[in-house]
């Protein structure tokens, strides 16, 4: 495993050219453990096309793909190291957030931690998160993760089956107290998914983007 050096900018594949993004409301994707910028965007046909799309690797290769950060349950895990993923991806934005009306959150699996972290050390920053098939993780009270801040008014749609094999038991348990407690949660489960993304959860979570969004 090799660390990017986080001072360079992310790699980024857009869902439209630069002289069609000014001025949309921007969709951010962060893709799940081992997998890259590709992964999520099969995914932006079948969302509101009033977003400009955003795909975002990961700054840590893995096999033949990226992560955010070491597995959680692994020896090489540590806060400071999602802390450093999500800087790499806040200083992406700071960049390109200011073109844009709002900033929405799509997260799959180790994608949703990053997306929930990044709203929590920027809480007011964000129009809305989705998280699927992912978590939360725990901060142990890190002062970077702004939780008091978040008083329940951020949409957050959160899709999983609970035969999911991936996401552990400690995680559903951590990310359900979390999400009860700091958000205005919108969580829907799906049988026959397991761990991954269904036609019938994309549309729910395009109803959400566009009754949360692009309504507002």
């Amino acid at each position: 495993m090799t660390e990017a050096d986080v001072s360079t900018a992310p790699v980024v594949l857009w869902s439209t050219p630069d002289e069609e993004r000014s001025g949309k409301p921007l969709l951010v994707l962060l893709h799940g453990y081992g997998a890259n910028e590709q992964d999520l965007l099969s995914l932006v046909d079948l969302l509101p096309g009033d977003f400009a799309v955003a795909s975002v690797r990961a700054p840590i290769a893995m096999g033949p793909g990226f992560t955010w950060f070491p597995l959680t349950d692994s020896a090489d895990y540590s806060l400071d190291a999602v802390k450093d993923a999500a800087a790499f991806v806040l200083d992406w934005l700071d960049g390109v957030k200011g073109d844009h009306p709002s900033v929405t959150l799509l997260g799959f699996s180790m994608g949703m931690a990053m997306a929930t972290t990044l709203l929590r050390q920027r809480p007011a920053d964000f129009a809305a998160v989705v998280g699927l098939s992912g978590f939360a993780v725990n901060a142990g009270g890190d002062p970077t993760f702004r939780d008091d801040e978040l008083d329940g008014s951020v949409p957050l749609f959160w899709g999983r089956d609970q035969q999911d094999p991936v996401i552990t038991q400690d995680k559903i348990e951590f990310t359900m107290g979390w999400v009860r407690k700091h958000v205005k949660l919108t969580k829907v489960l799906y049988t026959g998914m397991w761990h991954g993304i269904n036609q019938q959860e994309i549309g729910h979570v395009s109803e959400f983007l566009t009754h949360e969004v692009l309504k507002k």
